[in-house]
């Protein structure tokens, strides 16, 4: 079994800001897959299906993203669910608007979703694809950390899109593929501008 989970905010005022990257990531993984994450189990939204013959738990914590390791860590538990068996799918302030990085493991960068997942489950090994959101260049985000949850300006949707899409195909290839091969196919740098 392994759990594929979208990072994100629940909530109509925060359905199309840059903070529910990894929610619209695992919609659109859903979205090819033909099913609907809407059974409600541990303060999420799962769908179970299966991807190239492997069982898959499509995940979207309902807690607030700074909670999102609650649900994760019990999704894990139910399901007897390795470490190396979880990806994870969120924005990230640092890489630039149609940026995708995937990484086996590291430390959360600041973006509290992961925060509290690698701190529920106590490992830094979790795989994990960081989806560009950019910065506001002209503000301090220690004093503005509502950046996040703003919408993607119209001049940045194609980038934002791409990355959206490029994201739930990496998702999918994870799951029957090794990731190395996933990292070197679907990891996208765009130059900021």
């Amino acid at each position: 079994m392994k759990l594929i989970v979208g990072l994100g905010n629940p909530g109509k005022e925060y359905e199309k800001t840059r903070h529910n990257a990894g929610f619209m990531a695992l919609d659109k993984l859903a979205d090819k897959l033909g099913v609907s994450v809407t059974t409600a189990k541990w303060n999420a939204l799962i769908a179970v299906t299966r991807i190239e013959g492997q069982a898959v738990v499509l995940m979207k914590p309902l807690t607030y993203m700074n909670l999102s390791g609650s649900a994760v860590s019990q999704a894990v538990q139910f399901y007897k669910i390795e470490n190396c068996d979880i990806l994870v799918m969120h924005d990230d302030m640092d890489l630039p608007v149609g940026s995708l990085r995937i990484r086996k493991k590291g430390s959360s960068g600041g973006q509290k979703g992961m925060e509290s997942i690698l701190s529920s489950l106590q490992t830094k090994d979790i795989n994990r694809i960081r989806i560009g959101v950019g910065r506001d260049k002209t503000r301090d985000h220690d004093e503005v950390p509502d950046w996040v949850l703003s919408p993607i300006p119209k001049a940045e949707q194609e980038a934002f899109n791409a990355a959206i899409t490029g994201a739930s195909l990496a998702a999918y290839a994870w799951v029957h593929e090794p990731m190395d091969i996933v990292m070197s196919k679907f990891n996208m740098k765009v130059k900021e501008g």
